[in-house]
């Protein structure tokens, strides 16, 4: 009679464990907030990570995530340019929402740059760039074409910008800030296309003015 009422008790258990694991498993719940960095903008397209689902996401445009996850569980986030974050639901969590914020840290590290030069020596490199680039070339025209309204602009001594120009100028700022978030920004000054374009507007004169040009007529005369 006691074996009979012992295994019985042990059948018990184990149904009522079997039962209560799965309604575990059925127990899925949403996990969401915002992404945001140091600064409180929103971090876009940042991984959100369930540790026990095996299930992932990303944040949206505006840092907003949502994943379905489960109490217990541990979530994983993590974007480029910022260190990991994580946290874990609250196993005894008995609501349907688990709302939780998270604030990134820029995980940003300084390294030495190395410039890598496609010349020998400064004289080959001075032969290409000085070297007359064909006009045929439409981006060697507009080249020009910018250059040109350039000289004007400065023999006339007034810059004048249009709305056009002033909101594409500000939406290009916007870019290379994003672009550039967390990282050493963009320096022109390294780009070889833009000195080859610089060196042969040089050479030809084109940042010359009229008054410029006058004098140094003037200088050869004497």
């Amino acid at each position: 009679m006691k074996r009979f009422a012992y295994t019985g008790l042990l059948l018990m258990l184990a149904i009522t464990s079997v039962t209560g694991q799965v309604e575990e498993k059925k127990r899925l719940i949403q996990a969401t907030g915002f992404i945001t960095d140091a600064d409180n903008r929103p971090v876009h397209h940042a991984s959100v990570i369930s540790k026990k689902l095996s299930r992932g996401t990303s944040s949206e445009m505006t840092g907003i995530y949502s994943i379905v996850s489960m109490p217990g569980d541990t979530i994983f986030i993590s974007a480029l340019g910022y260190k990991r974050y994580m946290f874990s639901i609250p196993g005894n969590f008995n609501e349907k929402i688990f709302k939780m914020d998270v604030k990134l840290i820029s995980d940003t590290i300084s390294i030495e740059g190395i410039t890598v030069l496609p010349w020998r020596s400064y004289d080959e490199f001075k032969r290409e760039f000085l070297s007359t680039l064909p006009r045929s070339r439409p981006e060697v025209l507009y080249m020009y074409e910018n250059l040109a309204y350039i000289q004007r602009s400065i023999e006339n001594m007034e810059m004048t910008t249009t709305p056009e120009a002033g909101f594409r100028m500000a939406m290009q700022q916007q870019t290379n800030a994003t672009m550039t978030r967390n990282q050493a920004p963009y320096n022109n000054l390294l780009n070889p296309f833009a000195w080859a374009k610089f060196f042969s507007g040089v050479k030809e004169g084109l940042l010359k003015n009229e008054k410029s040009q006058q004098k140094a007529r003037k200088k050869q005369k004497n």
